[in-house]
C-alpha cells in the first residue's frame, strides 16, 4: 500500500507551479485536488523592471527570492544579453531556474528562507555595492534593510504581483464541504491568506495543514489554524516528506 493511498490532498499553488507538488503526491497514492489560491500577475508598471533588466550589468549583485522573480526578470532582458552580475538565490529550485535562465548563481543559503540568505552574506564585503532585488509588489522585506545596513546600495523593483484568482471563492466552496479533504498544503503565506479569506476558520480547522516552512507556518497560525506538518527542508520535496511522515504516524 502506498503511504498516501486514499487521502484527498488540496494543493494551493499557482496553476503554473501546481504540478511540481501534485505529481509526487499522486505517485504516493494521493488523490490531488488542485485549488490555485494564488495567481501571478504583471507589475502595475513594467518600465522599472524593463530598465533594471536592460541595465543588469550595472549591478554587482542580483538577488532572487522566488522562481517567479527569476522568470519575470529574465523575460524583460534584451535578447542575447548575458548578465555578469553575481547572483544569489533563495533555495535550490530558484537556483535551478536562475541557472537555466543564464544567471551565474554564486550564493544559495543553507535554508530556503530570507533570513538564511542574509546570513549567507555575512562574510561578503558589499560596502558600496549595487544590489538589485526583483520581487513581488507586496512582500516581507527582510533582505534589503539587512544588506543596506552592511553598506550596500539596494534597489528593489516590482517584478510581479500576487493576485487572488477570480474563481477561488467558488472553487473553494465546492471543495471544502463534506466529506472534507484530508490535507490542504501551502507553499506561501499569500496562499494561506487568500484561502483563509474565503473559507471559514471552523472549516479549515477540520482539515490537516501542511506548510513548506516556518514563515508560511506563522501565517497559518495567525489565521487561528494549526500546522500538522512542516517541511524540514523548505522545498516541495520537503513538504511531501513531511506530509508522508505525519500521515504514517497517525
Amino acid at each position: 500500500m502506498l503511504p498516501l493511498e486514499g487521502m484527498r490532498i488540496v494543493v494551493t499553488r499557482a496553476t503554473h507551479q501546481a504540478e511540481e507538488l501534485a505529481r509526487p503526491l499522486r505517485a504516493l497514492g494521493a488523490t490531488v485536488i488542485l485549488l490555485p489560491a494564488i495567481g501571478i500577475g504583471p507589475p502595475a508598471d513594467l518600465s522599472a523592471l524593463r530598465h533594471s533588466a536592460a541595465c543588469c550589468n550595472d549591478y554587482d549583485w542580483i538577488i532572487f527570492s522566488s522562481t517567479n522573480a527569476v522568470e519575470a526578470y529574465a523575460a524583460q532582458m534584451p535578447a542575447g544579453m548575458r548578465c555578469q552580475a553575481r547572483v544569489a538565490a533563495v533555495g535550490a529550485t530558484t537556483r535551478a531556474v536562475a541557472e537555466r535562465a543564464g544567471f551565474p548563481v554564486a550564493i544559495t543559503p543553507r535554508e530556503f528562507v530570507a533570513e538564511s540568505l542574509v546570513e549567507a552574506f555575512a562574510d561578503e564585503d558589499i560596502q558600496g555595492m549595487q544590489v538589485l532585488i526583483p520581487r513581488a509588489a507586496v512582500t516581507r522585506d527582510v533582505i534589503s534593510p539587512a544588506l543596506g545596513a552592511k553598506g550596500a546600495k539596494v534597489t528593489t523593483v516590482e517584478a510581479y504581483r500576487n493576485i487572488v484568482p477570480d474563481a477561488l471563492a467558488k472553487d473553494a466552496g465546492a471543495i471544502f464541504q463534506a466529506p472534507l479533504p484530508d490535507w490542504v498544503l501551502f507553499a506561501s503565506s499569500s496562499a494561506v491568506e487568500n484561502l483563509a479569506g474565503v473559507v471559514s476558520q471552523v472549516v479549515l480547522g477540520q482539515v490537516r495543514i501542511g506548510s513548506i516552512g516556518p514563515i508560511t507556518s506563522r501565517t497559518v497560525e495567525r489565521a487561528g489554524l494549526r500546522v500538522d506538518a512542516e517541511a524540514t527542508v523548505h522545498s516541495v520535496d520537503g513538504l511531501v516528506s513531511a506530509v508522508v511522515q505525519a500521515s504514517l504516524t497517525d
